[in-house]
């Protein structure tokens, strides 16, 4: 990896969460400079692409748009080969991407990698670069959206996951207690447990209304610890039954250091290779779309000037 450059969005802070409109307006006016600074940052000009990668799905249908008619626009205009990626797949192969020099151990295939971000919980057991499948995912809502909407009723700017992460680490993580979801097999729900989180605020505040205040980093590393163990309990599963030895971890969440802390511990008891990426390579970012590419661009993988994003782009 030659740069990798990232536009972050602060105009969505004011309104609590992510305004489609606004992020495909942004895109719009980020996208030149952010591709004109990677090059720049490369070292090389347009000449010297051999292909370009884009996400075609899944995401925000607006902003997908504007990347995909920015790809195929610059891909003819460069006469170059385009490559369609999806966006959950290239947070899996985050974990291959390397700098110039730098020396790296990759996980082994097949390995089980647990994406976790706003719109996503997905279990993904990763046979090649290039083949993988879910094996477990949430029936409703994502960990990362259970990490805000609690972020929200505690009353904490957006983005809220972060801010839960740091308050906790002053909190006692059984301060409170939080039912846990009965859901067969390796996939996941987050609805009720967003649910009991509303009623147990609801009912505390009722009869004192400074209890969030006072209880905030309790009631964050509480929260953040069922969040933890509802996905590190389907995660130990699915280690099992496919009986892998390489662990990863993908996605927003990922960045999370209870979650990474948690999971170290729970991979050296149980001797397993746990693969945590570079807090850059959690968040959306252009380097996971780029190696995912090259993947598919040595197999031959390209796609027409016909194609169009897929909000809900499935494996």
């Amino acid at each position: 990896m030659l740069s990798n450059h990232i536009a972050n969005q602060q105009i969505h802070a004011g309104y609590g969460g992510v305004v489609p409109e606004l992020a495909s307006r942004a895109h719009l006016q980020n996208i030149v400079p952010v591709i004109d600074c990677a090059l720049k940052t490369a070292g090389i000009n347009v000449n010297n692409l051999s292909a370009i990668a884009f996400t075609r799905g899944p995401g925000l249908l607006g902003s997908l748009l504007v990347g995909v008619s920015f790809a195929k626009t610059m891909a003819l205009a460069l006469n170059v080969p385009l490559i369609e990626v999806n966006h959950m797949q290239a947070h899996v192969l985050a974990h291959f991407i390397k700098k110039p020099g730098e020396i790296k151990t990759f996980p082994r295939f097949p390995f089980i990698c647990l994406t976790v971000s706003g719109g996503h919980t997905q279990l993904v057991l990763v046979k090649n670069y290039l083949d993988m499948n879910i094996v477990g995912e949430t029936i409703d809502d994502a960990a990362g959206e259970a990490f805000d909407k609690a972020a929200k009723l505690l009353d904490l700017p957006y983005p809220g996951g972060p801010l839960i992460d740091k308050l906790a680490a002053t909190g006692n993580k059984y301060a409170f207690k939080f039912s846990k979801p009965n859901i067969p097999g390796l996939n996941y729900s987050f609805s009720g447990l967003k649910t009991s989180i509303l009623y147990f605020l609801r009912d505390q505040t009722t009869s004192d209304s400074n209890f969030i205040e006072k209880n905030k980093a309790d009631l964050c590393a509480s929260i953040q610890h069922t969040i933890v163990e509802i996905l590190t309990d389907k995660l130990l599963l699915a280690i099992k039954k496919y009986k892998v030895k390489d662990v990863a971890i993908a996605g927003g969440v990922s960045a999370n250091s209870y979650l990474r802390n948690y999971l170290s511990e729970l991979s050296a008891a149980n001797d397993i290779n746990l693969f945590v990426p570079p807090i850059e390579y959690c968040t959306d970012n252009a380097a996971m779309i780029a190696i995912a590419g090259y993947y598919k661009f040595l197999n031959n993988e390209f796609c027409l000037q016909d194609v169009s994003p897929v909000a809900g782009l499935s494996f």
